[in-house]
């Protein structure tokens, strides 16, 4: 397998030929460090018995899950009524919950911060 490809393994994970042994108690670490926004998408059908595995409407929730290590209470969740809405609804919950974003590497030779 080339070095760019991350490849999953029983014991752990393999990048770049260097072999990690992934924990749980690691994982769940990892978890918590991290800040989650979470999009979700109606699925109707499956109330009215018209059910059709991964289906589902463009349209649905955004929220910033909680996340006592970053300060991050419970949140109300905001809709989004089409797909070009998830950006911005992204944007609104970012900016509520007092979420800062840093520019990485990449997109700093686009894009300059004030």
């Amino acid at each position: 397998m080339n070095g760019k490809f991350e490849t999953t393994t029983e014991k752990g994970r393999e990048m770049n030929g260097k072999f990690e042994t992934t924990t749980e108690k690691g994982r769940e670490m990892n978890g918590k460090k991290m800040i989650t926004v979470k999009v979700r998408f109606w699925t109707n059908e499956a109330a009215a018995g018209d059910f059709q595995p991964k289906h589902a409407w463009a349209a649905g929730m955004v929220n910033v899950e909680t996340n006592p290590l970053h300060g991050i209470g419970a949140s109300l969740t905001l809709p989004f009524h089409s797909l070009l809405d998830i950006g911005s609804v992204i944007e609104k919950v970012l900016i509520r919950d007092g979420i800062k974003l840093h520019v990485g590497k990449k997109m700093a030779k686009y894009v300059e911060a004030n």
